[in-house]
């Protein structure tokens, strides 16, 4: 249940109820992505401390579904005074129609002011990948000379760093992968749920498969067939933000910018696919994408790219 489930909702008892009743209904029955569902819910909550510090009391379930207009643009001028990007204010929107909408088919009545409102407007942000010799570094044990720590963890580190750029897996994606399924020897393929539960035949070339089979050789722990592949220091499942953290000791080692995550490494398998030659509908069914016009983005950055190389190398650019 996300964090909002564990501490007391700026709302009346009634409103807070329907509030719970939305996330579970988002949660069991649309299937959210367990970090959609805690970005809606931190969203939900905002807004609603937001109304209460507006109503001087806890909103009710009917001051909800008798917002006007101005109630939300005066949420949307105070989020924006905070330096909110315009992204999480859409999304923050995108949240409050999901509750509306849940109101009106649950029959506990209509929001109308949300229709009525436009979603701010935000400029195009292309992902930014790393150079192919920089994302084949922070996926290489050997990169990791002088490191202390365990050599079991840093070939763990590595392996699943290496599924980010080669097999173009986000890391929640990455870590739920099972021991019975690792990829290793001749398996050279995953079958991967990704967002939405939406299921993909991720491949994985021989590097991948090294990487995690050097991890296996060195992991001190006996893993079972449908217990976690990666796990942490003590055995349990292994953290994102222990793999964020190692990503982030990658970075100074190597003089990355702060850009470089571990989902730039997913972009980056995508963006140096289409340098190869990749067609975009190959690439989209790798990546997971419902929508062909997600992967497309990728055609702006290999665009930009090659203007920059143009710019700086061509005697007449300059």
């Amino acid at each position: 249940m996300p964090t909002l489930a564990q501490a007391v909702l700026p709302a009346a008892p009634d409103l807070a109820a329907e509030i719970m009743r939305w996330l579970a209904a988002l949660r069991h029955e649309r299937r959210l992505a367990a970090n959609s569902l805690e970005a809606y819910a931190r969203d939900a909550r905002q807004f609603f401390a937001f109304l209460m510090d507006r109503l001087a009391a806890p909103p009710k379930l009917d001051d909800f579904l008798t917002l006007t207009p101005r109630d939300l643009r005066a949420f949307l001028a105070h989020r924006r005074a905070e330096n909110i990007d315009p992204r999480s204010l859409q999304r923050a929107l995108a949240a409050l129609r999901s509750f509306a909408r849940h109101c009106d088919t649950t029959g506990v009545g209509r929001a109308s002011a949300l229709g009525a409102l436009r979603s701010p407007k935000a400029g195009r942000r292309l992902p930014r990948p790393l150079a192919v010799e920089d994302a084949k570094a922070v996926a290489d044990v050997s990169a990791r000379a002088g490191d202390t720590r365990d050599p079991w963890i840093l070939a763990r580190d590595a392996a699943v760093l290496a599924l980010c750029y080669g097999a173009g897996l986000r890391i929640s994606e990455a870590l739920s992968i099972r021991r019975g399924e690792a990829p290793v020897g001749a398996v050279d393929q995953l079958s991967i749920v990704g967002k939405g539960g939406k299921q993909r035949t991720a491949a994985i070339i021989p590097a991948v498969r090294k990487a995690v089979a050097d991890y296996l050789s060195l992991c001190p722990y006996v893993l079972p067939a449908e217990g976690p592949l990666f796990v942490g220091a003590k055995g349990g499942p292994l953290s994102p933000r222990i793999v964020q953290l190692a990503m982030e000791r990658m970075r100074g080692a190597l003089g990355l910018p702060d850009s470089a995550t571990p989902h730039a490494l997913r972009h980056s398998f995508a963006t140096h696919l289409l340098a190869r030659g990749g067609d975009l509908r190959t690439i989209q069914e790798l990546l997971g994408h419902a929508s062909l016009s997600t992967t497309q983005v990728y055609t702006a950055v290999e665009g930009s790219r090659l203007l920059e190389a143009y710019r700086s190398a061509h005697p007449r650019a300059r």
